[in-house]
């Protein structure tokens, strides 16, 4: 069985949302881990897992990260992780994957699939093996209790219901 672990200095962990339903405002997590081991060279047989700190939200706005980290979204203090855990990873073609797995947001858990586009094995100036991916999905955050909501004048939400997600990590052989 091979080790991966995340180079978090090569990752970024992304998610996009509707705001007005007129623009859309990105978020990051600057703080988390993730761990793959895998027998087969194609990975189909990987066990993946994941964590990000919910405290670690940046939206490049203080108060807003403020308001996600409280009770009306994530409520960081109680639940502080989000994580994730793989149930499959299939193959669809050479370097497309579906991403199966439970998404635990809160005390919430969901099943999720993910689109996975794996970008090649190299070894860098190091030594060392290197894999890199990009993952997207989208999930309805109400789905997970993040459940704040407001209206427009004209009726619209503030804030949209579907939360997309864009992954790139590059992983390292242990």
């Amino acid at each position: 069985m091979t080790t991966y672990k995340i180079d978090a200095a090569h990752s970024e962990i992304t998610f996009k949302v509707k705001h007005l339903m007129i623009s859309t405002v990105t978020g990051k997590f600057n703080s988390f881990d993730a761990t793959m081991q895998a027998e087969k060279e194609d990975f189909t047989d990987a066990k993946i897992s994941f964590e990000a700190d919910i405290n670690s939200i940046d939206t490049g706005n203080e108060q807003r990260d403020g308001h996600l980290k409280s009770d009306d979204f994530f409520n960081a203090e109680q639940f502080p992780k989000l994580t994730f855990h793989s149930t499959s990873f299939t193959k669809l073609s050479n370097s497309d994957y579906k991403l199966s797995g439970n998404l635990t947001i809160r005390d919430v858990t969901k099943p999720i699939d993910l689109t996975v586009e794996y970008g090649g094995t190299i070894v860098d100036p190091y030594g060392q093996t290197k894999l890199g991916f990009e993952i997207s999905g989208k999930i309805n955050r109400k789905d997970y209790n993040l459940k704040w909501s407001a209206t427009t004048e004209a009726g619209g939400l503030v804030v949209g219901d579907d939360v997309k997600l864009h992954v790139t990590i590059e992983m390292a052989k242990q």
